[in-house]
């Protein structure tokens, strides 16, 4: 199995898609590419020639004994792939075309129950929408409260440090997903009236507020 490849990159003036990936050893791997990765390469100026590392998920089937390739720039978009491909109907080739928008996006809107954002993603209508929400509701949380800061590597992901407490900190990530600052602060006090316990509970305070959200919308 592949889970790793370090070569030079042919094909990227092509366009998102495909990319082969020619190793040290002159093996040349085809390896698929969604959007969010190709955008991050491109805006990093990789282009024909450029070495380039890539996370791969590797993928071959009785049905598809042709491996299939996909590559991400780190762990936490592969994380989240591969919780992707879970859903009943998504395969490696749909999700893989599905992640045009930041795998934080999509991972909130499943925890808010936003349907209308999953819809825009390429391949997922009414019927995968409600899958994808039925089957990885609760179980992307990670994904969506980790959130890029200043100064992260472009296309990496890390947890938001610069709030202190619970209350601060779920107000940073809402802030982060698009809310206004001033509704982010109501939610998350409206949140801890109702569960005071989870003051201390970032993780648990953020699932809280997303289960009203999702109330709302």
């Amino acid at each position: 199995m592949i889970s790793y490849l370090l070569g030079t990159v042919r094909g990227f003036a092509d366009g998102a898609g495909k990319i082969c990936l020619i190793t040290r050893g002159g093996v040349g791997y085809d390896v698929t590419l969604p959007v969010i990765v190709w955008k991050s390469l491109k805006d990093e100026g990789v282009q024909d020639g450029s070495e380039l590392a890539l996370e791969i998920y590797y993928h071959v089937t009785d049905r598809q004994p042709r491996p299939v390739l996909v590559g991400f720039r780190n762990g936490v978009e592969k994380g989240f792939f591969e919780q992707l491909i879970e859903v009943e109907g998504i395969g490696p080739n749909k999700a893989s075309a599905a992640l045009v928008l930041p795998v934080q996006t999509i991972a909130s809107a499943i925890e808010r129950e936003d349907f209308g954002t999953l819809r825009r993603l390429p391949g997922i209508g009414d019927r995968a929408a409600q899958k994808i929400v039925a089957t990885l509701r609760g179980k992307v949380m990670q994904w969506a409260i980790e959130l890029p800061v200043n100064g992260a590597v472009p296309g990496e992901s890390v947890p938001v440090v610069a709030a202190t407490g619970a209350r601060e900190e779920a107000i940073a990530v809402l802030v982060n997903l698009g809310h206004k600052a001033a509704e982010a602060r109501i939610s998350v006090d409206e949140a801890l009236t109702r569960r005071p316990d989870l003051a201390d509970n970032p993780q648990e305070l953020m699932r809280e507020i997303f289960r009203s959200l999702a109330k709302t919308t």
